[in-house]
């Protein structure tokens, strides 16, 4: 009876511990939905102003720079997903090596743990990224502002 009681909790641990990195599953996810959303906005913005741009707008400089600062911004949208997807794999990796590891009677050291640093540092990274480009995302929109109101003014 002991032996099973035993046995039970050291199922329940594995199944707690292999729970642990959905928090960081369900995190990077929303993350991912985010940097999604935004990927598409900048996409349908730098098709909008490519329409304009071909139809000979008289501010076809202001259009060329917006259209260049936009394409910045996609690209590291692009590279926040990259991240994120790997954070995920990473996160999905740590359970997998964590289930692995009592099915091999713990014999695979540190390669959990090095599983969900990793994904923690992908995490980190793509904030970083989505921090760059909301950062330049305002920038853009003040030189579209200023633009506007000089404009208006002359």
């Amino acid at each position: 009876m002991l032996q099973t009681t035993t046995t039970a909790m050291s199922h329940y641990a594995i199944l707690t511990a292999m729970l642990a990195p959905a928090f960081f599953l369900t995190a990077t996810a929303s993350l991912l939905m985010s940097a999604n959303s935004r990927l598409a906005r900048v996409v349908d913005r730098l098709r909008a102003l490519i329409v304009s741009w071909d139809n000979d707008a008289p501010d076809r400089a202001e259009r060329e720079d917006q259209i260049r600062r936009h394409r910045q911004r996609a690209h590291i949208v692009l590279r926040a997903c990259r991240l994120l997807h790997g954070a995920l794999a990473s996160f999905v990796g740590t359970s997998l090596a964590l289930a692995m590891d009592a099915f091999l009677g713990f014999r695979l050291g540190a390669v959990p743990t090095i599983m969900a640093v990793l994904g923690v540092l992908f995490l980190l990274a793509a904030s970083f990224s989505m921090w760059r480009e909301v950062s330049l995302a305002v920038k853009s929109f003040d030189l579209e502002l200023d633009q506007e109101m000089l404009r208006r003014r002359g």
